[in-house]
């Protein structure tokens, strides 16, 4: 991405100074050049200042103005008298002068200098639009559409400088995790997360964790959808404000699945199909009203915009919060459905590979920063599906490695008896064999877990009524 184009008043060049001088002074820098690319310099004699002292780490893992001197370019070295009225050398003493930090010192200014970029490229934008925007022949989707793809592309290099603190004292982490497990203990519970309102499931995982990336993936129709809905209503009656993002379901179905999964075990079970479409009794709509009331009192918050990038995501749940904040109650975990939905950046296009890396890399980071848990879902590839077996396992995440790196938790879901149903062929014998079988786990899905980086792996079976939307303990109470 270019340098902005920007008004001088806006710009304040010791930021980068600073930064360039810290970092010849040698010492640990590697945590301020991770983060901070050369065209994030706002002057071009800056970024030729930094791509030598990048150099300069690369080839000696040394940093000084002598080096600095002599992998730049004669001919640009030249530049600098004419454009800044200073020799190279003579600058380059200026910025050593002018730095206030050691290079460990500098990463703050580092994401300071992002910002500054990220502020002008902002401004340099909005003269776009402007300008666009005042010409009568311009599409306003095209000019919408730009500006969208610039912007995201902007806000994801901020968010790659991060801002959470991130050093504390292993007595201090270990005084917060003594705390957790005491809590855990007293209630009783073994929870030491939020609660997946599934027994069985709580004491394999102690629950859903905070700053955790959790991933459930599945074929169509396995439950995906229905499982992270039940979860969410059991979260929220235990008082656990939770958002969910449906990126492909809007949240008038969404909640009338919801409304099934309530009524089911009360006096009067609806199918969620029938709710949607309207086809109930009286008795029946007086039922679907008792359980909408009990909505009233339950902390879910639903975005059901779609096509949203991973900054719209963050965006929006940043407003989650602060609003669940307001309320008393702040939110805890989001739901997200589901991940081959959410919209790339444009940093990557046509790379698949690394656009879902960086989809769930934002959202790890997502969960670290605003301290709530990150409930992502999955659809698995397709190979799956000419397998013998058809229990899934890691190698089924679609497109990307990157998916089991960045995950806490992998979970798949299988139900036998979907393919069951649609099974056909084989003698008499064998289709008697198949409908004993479909009769034995119609009402059963499989949580497995293939992944857990602080917890065992195992499968949970739990009870699933689909077209309830309805999910429970394996043995129903």
């Amino acid at each position: 991405m270019n340098a902005p184009m920007f008004d001088a008043n806006a710009y304040v060049a010791e930021i980068e100074q600073n930064v360039l001088g810290s970092l010849m002074f040698g010492g640990d820098s590697a945590e301020t050049l991770a983060i901070l690319h050369e065209h994030h310099f706002v002057q071009k004699y800056h970024q030729v200042i930094y791509r030598a002292i990048r150099a300069a780490r690369d080839r000696y893992n040394l940093c000084n103005p002598i080096l600095v001197k002599k992998l730049i370019p004669e001919d640009q070295a030249a530049d600098f008298e004419k454009v800044i009225g200073r020799k190279l050398p003579e600058y380059l003493a200026h910025l050593m002068s002018s730095a206030t930090v050691g290079a460990a010192g500098s990463v703050e200014n580092a994401r300071k200098i992002i910002e500054q970029w990220a502020r002008l490229a902002l401004a340099n934008e909005a003269g776009r639009i402007y300008a666009a925007a005042n010409d009568p022949m311009a599409d306003v989707r095209i000019i919408a559409h730009d500006a969208a793809r610039t912007i995201d592309d902007v806000m994801a290099e901020v968010r790659s400088g991060g801002k959470r603190k991130s050093r504390v004292s292993i007595a201090s982490a270990a005084m917060q995790a003594v705390t957790s497990a005491a809590e855990a203990k007293q209630n009783g519970s073994g929870l030491t997360g939020i609660t997946w309102g599934l027994a069985d499931l709580n004491r394999m995982t102690g629950g859903i964790q905070r700053r955790d990336l959790t991933l459930i993936g599945a074929r169509p129709s396995m439950g995906k959808t229905t499982v992270a809905l039940s979860v969410a209503i059991d979260a929220a009656k235990a008082g656990i404000c939770c958002g969910i993002v449906s990126l492909e379901m809007d949240a008038e179905k969404l909640a009338a699945r919801a409304i099934s999964n309530v009524l089911y075990d009360w006096r009067g079970a609806i199918p969620y199909g029938d709710i949607i479409r309207g086809d109930v009794t009286d008795e029946q709509l007086d039922l679907i009203v008792s359980a909408q009331e009990k909505f009233n009192r339950l902390p879910i918050i639903i975005d059901d915009q779609s096509g949203q990038t991973v900054t719209d995501i963050r965006t929006r749940a940043e407003r989650m919060l602060e609003d669940s904040r307001t309320d008393g109650n702040p939110m805890s975990v989001l739901f997200i459905d589901h991940l081959g939905l959410i919209r790339p950046s444009s940093r990557y296009s046509g790379n698949r590979v690394n656009e879902i890396a960086e989809v769930t890399s934002g959202l790890k980071s997502l969960a670290r920063e605003l301290d709530i848990a990150v409930v992502l879902l999955s659809q698995l590839n397709r190979a799956l599906e000419s397998r013998e077996e058809k229990r899934p396992m890691l190698s089924d995440l679609r497109d990307s490695g990157a998916i089991e790196q960045d995950a806490d938790v992998i979970a798949f879901l299988f139900r036998e008896a979907y393919y069951l149903e649609r099974a056909t062929g084989g003698s008499q014998e064998e289709q008697m064999v198949r409908e004993d079988r479909l009769d034995q786990c119609r009402n059963s899905l499989e949580f497995i877990i293939a992944k857990q980086r602080n917890g065992a792996l195992g499968t949970v079976h739990l009870f699933a009524d689909m077209a309830y939307s309805a999910v429970r303990n394996g043995a129903r109470r």
